[in-house]
């Protein structure tokens, strides 16, 4: 692998680009899971698009704000230093994104609790990445892809859904691409990438068989 495509696999499959990626295939490949599949494929884009801002656009203003002020050095926060601040405000935005989906926008609440439901399990993992983040590196790269397919993995199994299988391999070979980019990288150890991916897998895996 050439450090070109690990540096372009580390940016398409950024940590905050991970929850668009989910919902996109959820709302548009089995919108039956979410109870979706009465809307049309406009609304249901409007839908991922305010997902997109909640959880990509808006953290991610946040942290060029952080680069801007000087307070985090890059924006790929590789110092476990500015790795801190960045993730702990992050989660908070999720955790507000969860909220407004669970509990103030009535017809999604209604019909689709399981958006903020899985938003919310999302900004639980960002916070244990930033308490990780306190002592030791954890790749939340691995955390993201971990949380992505361990929640298409679990619905699948879970409900029978044959539709998510070719998406599901899919997931299986970009975790594997997006875990040697890292390594190529030299972003982190092999036990950081591992841990990463078992933290993301785990709550996904917990949150559908539990709560959904």
């Amino acid at each position: 692998m050439s450090i070109r495509f690990a540096h372009f696999l580390s940016v398409v499959c950024h940590p905050l680009l991970m929850p668009t990626w989910l919902f996109g295939v959820l709302l548009f490949q089995v919108p039956s899971v979410l109870g979706m599949d009465a809307f049309s494929n406009s609304l249901r884009l409007s839908l991922l698009i305010l997902i997109f801002v909640g959880t990509f656009m808006v953290p991610s203003l946040l942290i060029y704000y952080l680069v801007r002020v000087g307070y985090v050095r890059n924006l790929e926060l590789t110092n476990l230093q500015d790795r801190r601040l960045p993730y702990f405000m992050t989660a908070i935005i999720y955790f507000f994104v969860a909220y407004l989906f669970m509990f103030r926008m009535q017809l999604v609440s209604t019909l689709a609790p399981e958006i903020g439901l899985l938003i919310g399990s999302i900004a639980l993992s960002i916070l244990l990445v930033g308490v990780i983040s306190l002592t030791w590196q954890i790749s939340a790269h691995g955390v993201g892809i971990g949380g992505v397919l361990g929640a298409l993995a679990s619905i699948m199994l879970k409900f029978g859904i044959t539709e998510l299988f070719a998406p599901l391999t899919l997931l299986v070979l970009l975790t594997g691409f997006i875990s040697s980019a890292r390594l190529k990288l030299n972003a982190h150890t092999p036990v950081q990438v591992s841990a990463g991916l078992t933290l993301g897998l785990s709550i996904s895996l917990l949150t559908v068989y539990w709560f959904m």
